[in-house]
């Protein structure tokens, strides 16, 4: 009986193993105002060293290419938001079940009752659960 619950319990631990390591997630990297890098991959170190290969190929120092978001598999938004005082930045949304989900969390993220010290909110790009960015810029 022992030799079962034992056999049973590596079994177990063995599939959770792989399962963890199947869990693909997205990276998201910006250098401000010069580049930045989208990539999944299994685990967010893969994912960000890919993310900071994008963005340095697209012509920022790697030390410039911040980590901005890791998060599981899912539909993911970039929201661009602007200050009333001009600084602007991205808040990054995910995790959704969907394109449509991504959607209305962009549009609550830009609530104006919310976020009242803005003077521009938008959706910037939506993400797949691939990575592939389905906005035209």
């Amino acid at each position: 009986m022992r030799m079962f619950m034992r056999a049973t319990v590596a079994l177990v631990l063995a599939v959770a193993a792989v399962s963890a390591a199947h869990a693909d997630g997205i990276a998201i990297v910006q250098a401000v105002e010069q580049s930045g890098g989208v990539c999944i991959g299994a685990t967010a170190a893969e994912a960000f060293d890919c993310a900071k290969d994008k963005c340095e190929a697209g012509g920022a120092v790697r030390e410039d290419c911040l980590e901005m978001t890791w998060c599981q598999s899912g539909w993911t938004v970039d929201v661009f938001m602007q200050s009333t005082e001009g600084p602007h930045w991205h808040e990054y949304h995910c995790g959704w079940s969907s394109r449509a989900e991504a959607e209305a969390a962009g549009q609550l993220a830009c609530n104006p009752e919310r976020k009242t010290q803005l003077m521009e909110c938008a959706t910037a790009q939506i993400y797949d659960p691939d990575g592939k960015a389905m906005m035209e810029n």
